[in-house]
């Protein structure tokens, strides 16, 4: 880390802590429904239509079906807009019926708020799809994951002993979250994009004239237009010339801003956030950078509001930011040191006025490895998924850091709800362990954690362990698994085990060497999606029930406190000991091995 990687992460933490705060504030008062009366107003009528009572409270399971409903409405949509877009209009390149494993793959994809691409977007999506699919699906997923976080918040700050396991209302918490969070700070964020030239039009795709002249072979035509064949049968081949290039238009920004505001990631490109119409200056890479963790900074103010103790909410953020750091530093470092195979062949790897130096390969010279680098953490802690540069290039140890980001359970800041509350799960196991050393009944927040509760944390903390390592192992065992892999050995499996990770914790990044767009791939990773994203939020919704239905306890001179050093310090080393252990073995086959592999000359 130099002065300038130094400065960008600091700069970086202070703007966003300057966001959140006040966005915090926000969103505590979303959460317990203290809206100006226009708003309540403008709600109204969307609630008379749809015959939902927003103040009526809803029993945990009641709130549980209506999100997997919601949800599972949304993945039949997106999957028919896809196999219908050859017949709908705002499809100008006339694209063509997406095939039905990777329809699969797209609507549980992006429903989950995973955002995986199997397809290059320009190639493949109408507008029509783009905006009425994909660009909805981030807002409403995005929104899932903050009512969850919502829900856990108010299943803490509950005081009542009425045993009802209230949690809220999730067609209101829905509503309110896309309507007066989501959407405003979208547009926002899509202006200043807009203004930093990223596009956003309905044109159809332009060819243009490039500086240069492409030289290429086609088949030599006769006057009847049949390919003329040699005396050795091959086709006759006629030397052509071209300067022109075919440019990709469409509505990009309005897409790019919620992308990265809801953690959804993806992209209108293929090139993903690397494109420069998708992600243009140093300046977009910055803003796309803080529209990632701008909300999940945000909810552990939020969360320090609703259960009335704002350390609790500084706690929270305090783990998650060591962890974060953490991580950039050891990124950053890997990728200054650059590849040892090199300088064996003489290759200078030092920065100097002439050249950037590390490992350059796969980053855009624009960005830099200091911002690349950066990028690559925000996007795996928080679970987004877009990138800017290749991970699959990065050297073996700083491909394996984005990697573990999403392996400890995307709870480093993690995505829009989901971040808060997997942490508040690890939470829940911290102070459960801390109890079993002193011998007290574990209580957080006022709420003793007992046996149901401990069934179910356990339960969210092994679903995407479950799915990573037996996917992986899957994908390795099988002929259809091993078909998609471009580079055999360790590095092969670290594409697969990258695939498997980021699918099952709803990351939705790749290291794009794995050729996943197939049957195989496009169902498996579809099922560790879903049930990578639902088969946790069940267990947490479960938790805010049990909780919501507990009395909650002053706090004594024997409660552990939550909010101390002491504390951030457990948190962090339950998050670690339990998130990570259980993936250290595949680690030591992927992206270990590898790094010695390098040194061996």
């Amino acid at each position: 880390m130099d002065t300038s990687a130094w400065s960008l992460l600091g700069l970086f933490l202070i703007v966003l802590g300057v966001l959140a705060w006040p966005l915090g504030k926000w969103l505590a008062a979303v959460c317990e429904g203290r809206l100006p009366r226009w708003m309540h107003a403008a709600e109204k009528p969307l609630y008379k239509l749809a015959g939902v009572a927003p103040d009526q409270m809803m029993h945990w399971r009641s709130y549980a079906l209506a999100l997997l409903a919601f949800n599972a409405i949304g993945a039949f949509a997106v999957y028919g807009l896809q196999r219908l877009q050859h017949l709908l209009p705002l499809n100008p390149q006339g694209m063509a019926a997406v095939s039905g494993d990777s329809s699969f793959n797209t609507a549980i994809s992006f429903v989950s708020n995973t955002n995986w691409q199997g397809y290059g977007g320009e190639s493949t999506m109408s507008y029509l799809t783009q905006m009425l699919g994909l660009s909805v699906q981030n807002f409403f997923s995005a929104a899932t994951g903050i009512a969850v976080a919502f829900a856990l918040a108010r299943g803490f700050a509950a005081r009542s002993t009425d045993g009802q396991g209230f949690v809220g209302n999730f067609w209101a918490d829905v509503t309110r979250i896309t309507a007066w969070v989501l959407m405003p700070i979208a547009l926002v964020i899509s202006m200043v994009l807009v203004g930093q030239g990223v596009i956003q039009n309905f044109d159809a795709y332009k060819d243009v004239a490039t500086l240069e002249t492409t030289a290429y072979e086609v088949p030599k035509l006769d006057a009847s237009g049949q390919p003329v064949v040699g005396s050795d049968g091959a086709p006759v081949m006629e030397a052509k010339t071209s300067n022109t290039q075919t440019l990709a238009m469409g509505p990009v920004a309005s897409q790019e801003a919620i992308k990265m505001l809801g953690t959804n990631g993806g992209g209108f490109f293929n090139a993903n956030s690397a494109h420069p119409y998708e992600n243009p200056t140093a300046l977009t890479n910055f803003v796309q950078m803080l529209a990632i963790f701008l909300i999940p900074a945000a909810l552990c103010f939020a969360f320090g509001r609703v259960v009335g103790d704002q350390r609790q909410g500084f706690a929270i953020l305090a783990a998650m930011t060591v962890m974060f750091v953490v991580a950039v530093i050891a990124v950053v470092s890997a990728e200054k040191v650059g590849n040892p195979q090199w300088v064996g062949l003489g290759v200078e790897q030092t920065a100097s006025a002439l050249q950037a130096g590390g490992n350059m390969e796969g980053k855009e010279v624009r960005f830099g490895i200091n911002a690349s680098a950066l990028f690559a953490a925000v996007t795996t802690a928080a679970s987004c998924g877009a990138v800017n540069a290749m991970h699959d290039s990065f050297t073996p140890l700083g491909g394996m850091v984005p990697l573990v980001l999403m392996q400890l359970g995307e709870v480093v800041f993690g995505g829009v709800g989901t971040g808060l509350y997997g942490m508040l799960v690890f939470a829940i196991l911290a102070v459960f362990m801390a109890g079993l050393m002193i011998g007290r009944t574990p209580e957080y927040l006022g709420k003793k954690i007992e046996v149901r509760e401990m069934k179910l944390t356990s339960a969210a903390i092994l679903v995407t362990p479950i799915l990573v390592l037996v996917g992986t192992a899957i994908a390795v065992a099988t002929d259809a698994g091993r078909a998609g892999i471009a580079n055999p050995g360790a590095h092969g499996f670290s594409e697969i085990l990258y695939a498997l990770t980021s699918a099952a914790n709803n990351n939705g990044s790749a290291f794009a060497g794995l050729s996943a767009n197939t049957p195989f791939y496009n169902v498996l990773l579809g099922l560790a999606m879903w049930l990578g994203r639902f088969g946790v939020i069940v267990p947490v919704l479960a938790i805010a029930g049990s909780l919501a239905a507990k009395k909650r306890l002053p706090a004594t001179a024997g409660t552990m406190p939550t909010h101390g050093p002491l504390f951030v310090t457990l948190l962090i080393g339950t998050v670690l000991l339990v998130g990570l252990l259980n993936y250290v073995p595949s680690l030591a086959l992927g992206p270990m091995v590898e790094h010695l592999m390098l040194r061996v000359q």
